[in-house]
């Protein structure tokens, strides 16, 4: 008697929990992130129900059956279970398909306004943008200087990039298309805005694009969610997003 009660109170927390939400997402920015808050929203309820059922169905027979000494033989139901299993099977493919469709979004370059480099190496982000040319200047391996202020490997003898902007945060403007070329420097990094709901593993070796849209101005931290070393935790920088004048005029003057 004493399981049954105990497994009805924890169900009962754990609903109280998930419809009062002490803890919660970030507020979500872009109509990608909503989206996904949405799917996210539809398949917690789907699965709560389903949990809460079979915890209570499961707690309503320890209660009835709590004062036999053995138990009853039982064969099984083998129409029963396939039906069980059926119906498990077309309920995650469904809420699988419903949820890939914002996943297998493809970026495209030449619809971006605005193209930014995201570059990754232990513990910070660098962010490069191109200059009045339109051009991302030559980079270098032998040319890294974290002490000499070139964290990227600019070639110093390349004219395409003498205009590059590089900065320790990302600023990008609000209601533009911006796509991010994701590069890491030593090992394997992630880039992750909450507010975004994105994490993207940025691969060495490899460029990663990763289109944004967002319509709020404001600021969020953008974080490594990579397990990456010793100063891990310390991996982080912002995201600010600007009215569009306003990154215009930052732009002009940087």
């Amino acid at each position: 008697m004493l399981l049954g009660l105990i497994l009805l109170v924890l169900t009962l927390a754990g609903c109280f929990l998930f419809a009062f939400k002490p803890v919660w997402f970030p507020l979500a920015i872009t109509a990608d992130a909503l989206a996904w808050d949405r799917q996210f929203t539809w398949t917690l309820w789907i699965t709560g129900i389903i949990f809460v059922a079979a915890q209570i169905l499961l707690a309503w027979t320890i209660l009835r059956h709590r004062k036999r000494t053995t138990a009853s033989p039982s064969s099984g139901h083998r129409g029963l279970e396939i039906t069980w299993l059926s119906a498990t099977a077309a309920l995650f493919i469904a809420l699988s398909i419903l949820g890939s469709r914002g996943w297998a979004k493809i970026p495209g370059r030449a619809s971006s306004e605005e193209t930014i480099e995201v570059h990754a190496h232990q513990f910070a982000f660098s962010f490069r943008y191109p200059g009045p040319d339109g051009r991302f200047g030559h980079t270098g391996i032998q040319f890294i200087s974290d002490a000499g202020a070139n964290p990227i490997g600019l070639d110093p003898k390349d004219p395409s990039g003498k205009d590059d902007i590089v900065t320790a945060s990302l600023r990008i403007p609000a209601e533009r298309d911006v796509l991010l070329l994701l590069h890491s420097r030593d090992l394997i990094h992630d880039f992750f805005v909450p507010e975004l709901r994105t994490k993207q593993d940025i691969v060495p070796g490899m460029e990663i694009p990763l289109e944004i849209h967002v319509d709020k101005p404001g600021s969020y931290e953008i974080a490594c969610a990579e397990l990456c070393g010793l100063g891990h935790s310390q991996m982080r920088s912002f995201l600010i997003v600007m009215p569009p004048a306003d990154y215009d005029r930052w732009k002009k003057q940087r």
